[in-house]
């Protein structure tokens, strides 16, 4: 009874591994799906394209205006850095730059 049980189970082990060796049965007929990507060309504006420089450059000149207002010349040098400073650290590491684009 033993001897019959083994046989058995080893039957069924075999089976088994046979069943994930072979492939699967399929239709005659094989159908092939091509997927089409399109791709929209986007045009970048002027702004798009220069964000990061002209933000900078902004700040440049709001910091030298309001410096020259305060301190003339050498107040207008003190401006422009620090706004140049401040237009680069928000450019560069505070603002987001997560963008969410549509998809059609």
């Amino acid at each position: 009874m033993k001897r019959v049980l083994s046989v058995f189970l080893l039957f069924l082990l075999i089976l088994g591994t046979v069943v994930f060796i072979s492939e699967p049965i399929t239709s005659a007929q094989t159908v092939t799906r091509t997927t089409v990507v399109r791709t929209r060309r986007h045009k970048r504006t002027f702004w798009q394209k220069h964000r990061d420089k002209l933000t900078v450059a902004g700040t440049t000149l709001g910091g030298a205006a309001i410096g020259g207002l305060a301190g003339g010349k050498k107040g207008a040098a003190i401006g422009s850095l620090v706004g140049a400073g401040s237009g680069a650290l928000y450019t560069y590491k505070i603002r987001k730059r997560h963008r969410h684009y549509r998809r059609y």
